[in-house]
């Protein structure tokens, strides 16, 4: 069984502004600090929980690049406390966990299928795993409504952020 965490592995999530006033919001790119991977050797079938309370928000992105000199320490703060207090309703829902249904190889990397439980809901996520150096990474687009999120929205939804953020995981891949 390989087992990863934030020691070895990597888990971001990016977020887009939308509405009338995008232009004074930010594109996020944001980290979860605590998670936990299990891949079996032999089947590769995954079970994977992710700490919801554990996202730290790494930076604002401009033009799909990070922008580290964008937000103070009190807009991270900020950033923070909307995502897991309003948006993600931590209290209520600690924990989102993802299992495997099918792992299929295809090339150098992998088609997974699979339940994701997240926000009180379950819905059959898929995705490709593809192989780059020495690591794995699956990236998924993940619509927020789908599991009962609604997206942050401020000045009476003239600026909010879009339903899909960007999900991205990576391994190292096991020799």
């Amino acid at each position: 069984m390989a087992r990863f965490d934030a020691y070895n592995s990597e888990c971001l999530l990016f977020s887009f502004k939308d509405g009338l006033l995008a232009r004074l919001a930010h594109d996020l790119k944001l980290k979860v600090e605590r998670f936990s991977i299990e891949v079996d050797d032999t089947t590769h079938q995954i079970k994977a929980t992710f700490d919801p309370s554990s996202i730290e928000v790494v930076c604002a992105q401009v033009d799909g690049r990070d922008d580290p000199s964008t937000l103070s320490k009190g807009d991270k703060k900020k950033i923070y406390d909307n995502a897991t207090k309003d948006v993600l309703r931590v209290r209520k829902y600690p924990e989102i966990r993802f299992e495997s249904t099918n792992v299929v190889e295809r090339g150098d990397g992998f088609a997974v299928e699979g339940t994701l439980q997240m926000h009180g809901k379950s819905k059959t996520i898929q995705t490709s795993v593809r192989a780059a150096g020495d690591r794995y990474t699956a990236e998924l687009k993940l619509h927020q409504p789908d599991f009962g999120i609604k997206p942050y929205t401020a000045a009476f939804g003239a600026l909010k952020v879009k339903p899909d953020v960007l999900v991205r995981v990576s391994v190292p891949r096991q020799s």
